[in-house]
């Protein structure tokens, strides 16, 4: 089952439930998924691509709610949150910190790397390998305290 027949089965779910807060993160996802698909590729979005849609929204929705935590806005972040949440159900399980150290090592290893001037190269094939199941801020945090 494709991810978009996933969100509009979810999305049906939320609307009998009347769930808003879900209703409005897959409104956002679908949203998303429309705008890359009608954006020129002709072959349409890739399983990678899709996840790589649910990754940028989870982030905007993290970003936003540590601003509006910041401002100690929380009526503005819990649903922010709750959307993180409703969003993540569709992303692939992800790895623990550790769990990615041992892979970036690996990497680093296999590819005989050392020092900062090899970051590029190390977060390339990392991003590649473990694209869906982390983030990029984790594997890059992983990468600088590997390479030092």
């Amino acid at each position: 089952m494709s991810l978009s027949t996933k969100i509009m089965d979810s999305m049906k779910d939320a609307m009998k439930a009347k769930d808003t807060v879900a209703l409005e993160a897959l409104r956002a996802v679908k949203s998303e998924i429309l705008l890359a698909q009608t954006s020129g590729s002709a072959e349409g979005l890739s399983e990678e691509d899709e996840i790589k849609i649910l990754q940028k929204l989870v982030k905007q929705r993290k970003d936003s709610a540590a601003i509006f935590a910041e401002q100690n806005r929380n009526d503005l972040a819990e649903p922010e949150l709750a959307q993180i949440a409703v969003i993540e159900k569709f992303l692939p399980a992800q790895m623990s910190e550790a769990e990615v150290e041992a892979a970036v090592a690996k990497i680093i290893t296999d590819g005989n790397f050392s020092g900062m001037a090899s970051m590029g190269q190390v977060m390339g094939l990392a991003s590649k390998q473990l694209g869906g199941n982390s983030d990029g801020k984790t594997i890059s945090t992983v990468v600088k305290k590997l390479l030092v």
